[in-house]
């Protein structure tokens, strides 16, 4: 960033990006402020900063940082954009849904800043291996962000609102659909007192097929051998709810790979 050798910027959320977020960027940026409405969730952050202060009041964010980080919900970003403050640093959010023009109306210099990656505030991540999607609004801007994801990771690319938001489904299905089912899986398996690890070569083994051909080519099982015996008995010893899941899932694979003739 070229505001400052060593950019001033204000965190604006406390949650788990927010604090993967916050302690890469600690070690060559200077995080001032970390704001959050619940202030034990700032402080809690905060303190794990070299300089950063805790606040719950929006009035109190300064005005003078280089660059605002937005890190919370998506539809909580309008609403604190219209109590900010306008200024002429850089302005960035990090979700993958909301489009940059939600910052038309509140800075001149904005972007988005999206690390497609899962966090988990107690779970270590290496931030230099996650991919960051970024916009500006203006190449300068873009310029600005790029420096910003450089201080982190070098996995950088640039990606407008539509193709981030595409890019933010197909995350959605990858990982937190997927780790639904995982979850699904340890019910059952905890029903037959067989631990979640059993699985773990098996999912392993899945990942590293779906990288070496694709996901397509390296789908098995029931539904894509049209075995409908056995997925008909895997449904009848399924609770209603986790059936339903089992048979939208078997109807789609099965009608990808053994559609109907018309």
């Amino acid at each position: 960033m070229e505001r400052s050798v060593t950019p001033r910027i204000v965190l604006i959320g406390a949650g788990n990006v927010a604090t993967h977020l916050a302690k890469a960027l600690a070690k060559s940026a200077e995080i001032v402020q970390v704001f959050s409405r619940n202030i034990d969730n700032a402080q809690a952050l905060a303190s794990t900063l070299p300089t950063a202060s805790a606040i719950d009041n929006i009035d109190n964010i300064i005005d003078d940082a280089d660059c605002y980080i937005i890190s919370i919900k998506d539809d909580a970003i309008a609403p604190l954009l219209s109590k900010t403050k306008p200024n002429n640093a850089l302005w960035v959010h990090t979700s993958g849904s909301v489009p940059a023009t939600v910052f038309a109306k509140h800075a001149c210099h904005y972007g988005v800043l999206y690390p497609l990656q899962t966090f988990t505030s107690s779970v270590p991540v290496d931030m230099s291996q996650v991919p960051f999607f970024i916009e500006g609004c203006t190449p300068e801007a873009t310029d600005e962000i790029r420096k910003l994801a450089q201080l982190m990771s070098t996995h950088i690319y640039e990606a407008d609102s539509d193709k981030r938001r595409m890019l933010h489904i197909a995350a959605v299905f990858a990982c937190n659909y997927a780790n639904h089912l995982w979850s699904i899986a340890d019910d059952i398996l905890q029903k037959a007192n067989l631990p979640f690890s059993v699985l773990l070569p098996l999912i392993r083994a899945t990942i590293d097929k779906a990288a070496t051909i694709s996901p397509s080519e390296g789908q098995t099982g029931p539904a894509r051998r049209g075995d409908t015996h056995i997925i008909d008995s895997h449904i009848e010893m399924l609770p209603d709810k986790e059936a339903e899941i089992y048979r939208i899932l078997a109807d789609n694979i099965i009608n990808k790979y053994n559609p109907s003739p018309k």
